[in-house]
């Protein structure tokens, strides 16, 4: 299959060139260049391909690198190991891995001189670190790992998130030599509880591997903290894990992803975690009837799809299929809710989209250079982190030449001690260069940091109640900053407001793109553009005209059908009045007390960790 076109990037000026073996020595040879977007390649011996497979490896879908040595004392080479997730003829994306010998030099030093290079590079390229002008590379390029506290639903996505975070994700950091804690959850909002108590300065992001949900309680519990305006500079992520995946569906777009569901939108929001880089985060600060607020990162929902929403929980052992038979079945007894609509319109048309925000990006744990081990002091965790030593499964390596599976690379420590299984003949297996820091996986690449054991402590000063009996809470946010635009509640708004009431079948008010991985609700929204974008479907509306919206909401084009009832403003804040007396109203998912609500949206209260932008409309 002949390589994609190649971007302007892509065939820009080289950054490196040279000539390569392969593992094992009697392999081919080839031609490595290295551009600021691809790795091209080419096979010179034992003879040049006319159409060559494989011979680009767009850094788009490399996850991280590594050197190793041959457990040979007789082998001179150094061998450049990187770790690859292209898409397959069926587009769904596998792990590969190529191994390249640097053999040119008489002796190992020189060679390990030569692949320590190219790894610095290339890990400079995939976290978005500046190369010097002058070309020189040293182990300064490559400040430390961050730091990343994983939380991790094992009930999310059918009970499978565990084994998808095993399985998928733990293995993925690892390549990327990512520094990593994990903590499983244990109950609803457990969450919420644990970042009250997190030392915070100990970790460079917090990421959730499940649905929305999991996220929705991290940001409130960032929120509830004395010191929340430092607090919410901590950058979040989302894994998705879930069956309601919709901020990941913004970020595999913003990352220039086609659209994925499955473990297929887990490997690439995977892959953008692994480059680094973050974006500032809009939220909506949401004042309930009874004066408690809660901070929504994704929507308040009323009508339809709120009730889908919930009335689908009963089916969410059938994963992210729930919402569709929640969809048919609300068809099927379509309801009409009288309100009033209430919204401060936008003043100024989206700005052009900012640039990516000035903090911490994933740095790789490979350095030039050994350096003295870091004496860390392991305080008490709470009983679910976990200092995870992996074992990472790698497939056998194969040569055109030889059709023998040859040793699996021991690249983590976990494993068998490979040096014994290997019978003598042929080529031996390889190891990680002992002169680098241990490889992304191993035991020591999994940093300690202190968490409160049990419940979190809070200052006596922070205003804040103690959690129930049962383990859940009390659901009142005194943090975050205050709702200038909004007057209270029942009171009159203020001029320049505009309303309107009716019967709707829905109102959504949306901040990111996505209402789900697979329904872009406001394909132009933007992460960081100050908006909410309020949505609302009037009475009236066939049930064969509402599927065609959502239908067509998978491809973003709902607002291209002409449909009388459907209704858009962009708003800097809003009011929503229920006046039919029972319904249900929901906040990132989750179902809230009903009533009158409203809410104003806080420009980048919140950091997203996204990874690098993409380009619109172009799979890497």
């Amino acid at each position: 299959m002949a390589p994609p076109p190649l971007s302007p990037l892509a065939t820009s000026t080289p950054l490196l060139h040279g000539e390569f073996g392969s593992y094992p020595a009697r392999g081919p040879r080839f031609a490595l260049t290295l551009t600021p977007q691809a790795l091209h390649i080419q096979r010179l011996r034992p003879k040049p391909e006319a159409r060559p497979r494989g011979g680009l490896v767009l850094l788009a879908e490399v996850s991280g690198c590594c050197t190793l040595r041959s457990r040979s004392p007789s082998d001179p080479a150094a061998y450049l190991c990187i770790y690859t997730y292209p898409r397959g003829r069926r587009g769904g994306r596998r792990r590969a891995t190529r191994t390249f010998g640097a053999d040119g030099a008489a002796t190992y030093e020189e060679n390990r001189a030569e692949v320590q290079r190219w790894a610095t590079v290339l890990t400079c390229l995939l976290r978005g670190l500046q190369l010097p002008g002058n070309g020189e590379i040293t182990s300064h390029l490559l400040p430390r790992p961050p730091r990343l506290l994983l939380l991790v639903n094992p009930f999310g996505g059918r009970g499978l998130a565990w084994q998808l975070c095993k399985n998928h994700v733990l293995p993925m950091i690892s390549e990327a030599g990512l520094s990593f804690n994990l903590i499983q959850t244990e109950r609803q909002n457990h969450a919420r509880e644990l970042v009250q108590g997190l030392s915070l300065s100990e970790w460079d992001g917090i990421v959730t591997v499940s649905g929305d949900g999991l996220l929705y309680e991290v940001l409130n519990g960032l929120l509830d903290r004395p010191d929340w305006e430092e607090a919410m500079k901590t950058p979040v992520g989302i894994l998705p894990c879930g069956s309601g995946n919709a901020l990941a569906g913004a970020v595999n777009q913003h990352g220039g992803f086609e659209q994925a569901l499955g473990i297929d939108l887990l490997l690439n929001c995977s892959l953008l975690l692994c480059r680094g880089g973050c974006r500032p985060l809009d939220l909506l600060s949401v004042t309930l009837a009874s004066g408690s607020r809660c901070f929504s990162f994704l929507s308040v929902a009323w009508g339809f799809v709120s009730d889908v929403d919930i009335q689908s929980e009963r089916f969410r052992a059938l994963g992210s299929a729930r919402f569709t038979l929640g969809t048919v079945l609300g068809l099927a007894a379509l309801h009409t809710y009288r309100g009033r609509i209430s919204y401060l319109p936008a003043t100024v048309e989206p700005a052009s989209p900012a640039p990516a925000h000035g903090l911490p990006r994933a740095k790789s744990e490979l350095t030039l250079a050994p350096v003295p081990a870091r004496t860390v002091a392991h305080s008490p965790l709470h009983r679910s982190v976990s200092d995870l030593p992996l074992s990472l499964p790698q497939p056998a390596l194969t040569s055109p030449d030889s059709p023998e599976p040859l040793p699996v690379l021991s690249l983590n420590g976990g494993g068998p001690e490979l040096a014994r299984d290997w019978g003598g003949a042929g080529d031996p297996p390889l190891s990680p260069d002992p002169l680098l820091p241990s490889p992304p996986g191993s035991p020591r690449s999994a940093l300690l940091s202190p968490i409160t054991e049990g419940a979190p402590e809070m200052p006596a000063s922070s205003g804040l109640l103690p959690p129930t009996p049962d383990g859940d809470p009390v659901a009142i946010s005194t943090g975050g900053p205050p709702d200038h635009l909004l007057p209270p509640l029942g009171t009159p708004l203020p001029p320049g407001w505009v309303t309107l009431e009716g019967d709707f079948v829905l109102m959504l008010a949306i901040s990111p793109s996505h209402l789900g991985a697979d329904l872009v609700a406001v394909p132009h929204a933007r992460f960081d553009d100050g908006l909410v974008h309020l949505c609302w479907v009037r009475g009236g509306i066939s049930r064969a005209a509402l599927l065609r919206l959502f239908l067509a909401m998978e491809r973003g084009s709902h607002f291209s059908l002409g449909c009388p009832q459907l209704g858009y403003a962009a708003a800097r804040a809003f009011r929503l009045e229920p006046l039919t007396p029972r319904g249900v109203l929901t906040v990132d998912g989750e179902q809230v007390e009903y009533g009158p609500l409203q809410a104003q949206v806080h420009p980048g209260l919140g950091t997203l960790l996204t990874g690098p932008p993409g380009r619109p409309g172009r799979e890497p």
